[in-house]
Order: structure tokens, then C-alpha cells, then sequence
């Protein structure tokens, strides 16, 4: 059964506006999923979430796997109850924490064999453990074990880790086929590979479709790429998914690559970079991004940004901020993040405004003009 309708087309664009209907209530898309890789968004609580309007967030299957343990989640009844979370999970495979943990782990058919970065133990994740572990979770929508390249990887190993990939959702897809048949009501996306290879993505994007899972991901971008090759891959493996499913960009979270990725038809996106880069005193504005930390910032009355609605807009200026950041306060990465996560809220908010008004292309046009020229970078 679909969980996705779409809702409206943009007539200019690939850009597009839908529903996606999941345990914890509706999602509507274009969607920015913010990362609580420990089971919290950082400096932000769940109410802080709710009150931005956000309907999913995102969770990782590694890190909850490691620290506090299934036995922990599971016996609190499910992330959910555990977190006291009351919208919708979807929980990463861990396959990207694993890629970034290169020098310590191991892949074979099996499955991913790694070291624990907290103590150095050894563990295998499997296609089948790794949707065990998100059936206990309780996500909302589960993403199965991958082999993730990054850029620059020669085509022979493109080649093995897509081959590889292929073979665990079809794994991946009968241990989640079982865990439905005993009542779990989560779903399953498939993620997409082929490294930086026209042909590759095209045969991944076969194989993937073999698996008639509920959405797809867009696998192997965003991993140092140049900016054009990034949209350029983005292209080509976007226009090749079919129009019923949602659509899903893995670790995208500037302006910039969200209004690209909306232009090309992608309904989902996630990344840490807001929240992080909040902890760090930068925030966005629509004339560009800011450091807080700057001198000229000193003195100024201003908020973060004069055109944003947020609570923090509303009240604190950009000199006690500032004030804030200096003195290595906690509020300041509270206040920091909660704006950068409203501020990539409003984004889609007004992107899908603009797709139903069939105004994309000039929204777009007029954000990224004020945005990459009204300011300038950190």
C-alpha cells in the first residue's frame, strides 16, 4: 500500500508538494527532517521541535545500538516511549556511521563488521539485524543497510559496493516483509547507489526497484563532491525514480542544496549541519549566514535576522548572543539551533506555498539572489 500522494505538481519545475501517512501522524512534503542521532535534536527539546511544526525528526539506528542498547529502548516499549516523542521516527541504518569509520571496519557479504567508537568492541551489523534493531526502535520508516563510496572511488569498487548494496535490500526487504506479517506497521525506503558513474546509478536505480519499498533514497551524494557534480548526479538519478514514491536526499542542510534538490523533485531531506553549525555561532539569515561570534556584532541591537518570526528573533539581539557565544554559555547553542531549524522550516514552508501558487522557479530565484548576495559567507 502507498503511503505518498502527491498533491501538486509545479508545471515549470520537477518540484512538487505531497503527504506521506505514517504511524505518528502526516507528514507533509517538501520536508527538512532534523538529526537526533542519540534519540534528541542537540540543545533542543522535544517541545522546541513541536513548536517549530516539525512532524518527523531523525534518529541512528549505530549510535542507539551502542549506547543506551536495544535492551534499554526496548524495554521502555520503542524509541517513541523512550523519548517521549510523539511524531514520527525515521532511523538511519548506521551504514553512513559505519563508511565514516573506514580505518575500523570491515565489509563482507554478511554484512558490516566495525569497531565500536566508544569502547573498541566488535560488532556485525547485517541487513537483518540492522531492520531487527529498527522494528524494536519502532521507526516510522526504516532505512536498510547500505555500502556507501565517497567521491573519487574507481569504478570497480563502485561496481562491488552497488552489487553489494543490491544483494542487502533484498534482504533487508524479507526481513522487514516477515516483521509486517507479525505487525509491525513501519516502512521501508531503498537507497540508491552507483558512486559518480552514469551507468552504475542507472543499474542501481534497476535493481533498487526490484524491491517495491514504500520510498527511495538518493545513496552516495553529498560525500565531497563539487558542488556541480553534485547536481549533476542529482539530476540524472532523480529524473530515473519513479513519480509515486517520496523521493529522499540523504545530509543536505543549507539553503542552497534544499532549493536545489526541491527544484528536482525530492520530497526529503536530513542534516546535522544546522544544529552544528548553531553550536558553532553561525546562523542563517535570508542576506546570507552570520557569525555571531564577529566584532561587528558587539554593540548591534539587531536580531539574527529582522525578517525571521522565530522566538529567539522575536527577543534577543545579536550583541547578547554574541555576549552568549563568548562566554561559552549553553543558551547560546539552544537559541542558535532552535533558529537555524525554524528558519530551514519556513523554507519549506514557503517552497511549498510557492509549488501550489506554481511559483517555484521564482521563489527560488528571489531567495538564492538575496540569500548568496545580500550577505556574505562566515
Amino acid at each position: 500500500m502507498s503511503i505518498f500522494t502527491v498533491t501538486h505538481a509545479d508545471p515549470a519545475s520537477r518540484a512538487r508538494t505531497g503527504l506521506l501517512a505514517l504511524n505518528h501522524g502526516p507528514v507533509e512534503t517538501p520536508v527538512f527532517m532534523p538529526v537526533g542521532t542519540n534519540g534528541t535534536v542537540k540543545a533542543l527539546t522535544n517541545e522546541d521541535l513541536e513548536s517549530i511544526g516539525f512532524s518527523i525528526i531523525l534518529s541512528n539506528t549505530y549510535h542507539l545500538y551502542l549506547r543506551p542498547g536495544i535492551e534499554v529502548i526496548g524495554g521502555a516499549g520503542g524509541l517513541h516511549n523512550f523519548t517521549r516523542w510523539k511524531k514520527n521516527y525515521l532511523t538511519d541504518s548506521g551504514g553512513f556511521q559505519v563508511f565514516s569509520l573506514s580505518p575500523f571496519r570491515k565489509i563482507t557479504e554478511e554484512g558490516a563488521q566495525f569497531r565500536s567508537h566508544i569502547d573498541g568492541s566488535c560488532h556485525l551489523l547485517t541487513p537483518e539485524k540492522t531492520l531487527e534493531i529498527q522494528t524494536v526502535l519502532g521507526s516510522d520508516i526504516q532505512m536498510p543497510l547500505d555500502y556507501c563510496t565517497p567521491w573519487g572511488t574507481e569504478k570497480k569498487e563502485a561496481q562491488m559496493a552497488l552489487d553489494i548494496t543490491a544483494r542487502w535490500l533484498k534482504r533487508s526487504h524479507e526481513s522487514w516483509r516477515r516483521s509486517a506479517e507479525e505487525g509491525y506497521g513501519g516502512s521501508l525506503f531503498s537507497i540508491v547507489q552507483g558512486n559518480f558513474y552514469p551507468d552504475l546509478r542507472k543499474e542501481s536505480i534497476t535493481k533498487t526497484l526490484e524491491c517495491d519499498t514504500s520510498g527511495i533514497a538518493i545513496g552516495g551524494l553529498s560525500v565531497g563532491e563539487p558542488g556541480e557534480v553534485f547536481l549533476e548526479y542529482l539530476h540524472l538519478t532523480s529524473c530515473l525514480l519513479p513519480d509515486e514514491k517520496p523521493r529522499y536526499v540523504m545530509g543536505i542542510g543549507t539553503p542552497e542544496y534544499l532549493l536545489w534538490a526541491i527544484e528536482e523533485g525530492i520530497d526529503m531531506f536530513d542534516c546535522v549541519f544546522p544544529t552544528r553549525t548553531g553550536r558553532n555561532g553561525h546562523v542563517f539569515t535570508h542576506d546570507g549566514t552570520l557569525s555571531l561570534k564577529k566584532a561587528e556584532n558587539v554593540k548591534s541591537p539587531l536580531p539574527i535576522d529582522p525578517s525571521c518570526s522565530c522566538k529567539v528573533c522575536k527577543t534577543y539581539s545579536r550583541s547578547y548572543l554574541r555576549h552568549l557565544f563568548k562566554t561559552r554559555e549553553i543558551l547560546c547553542s539552544m537559541l542558535a539551533s532552535y533558529h537555524n531549524l525554524f528558519f530551514l522550516h519556513q523554507l519549506m514552508l514557503d517552497s511549498r506555498a510557492a509549488i501550489g501558487e506554481n511559483k517555484f522557479n521564482e521563489f527560488k530565484k528571489m531567495f538564492l539572489d538575496r540569500y548568496q548576495n545580500g550577505g556574505g559567507p562566515v
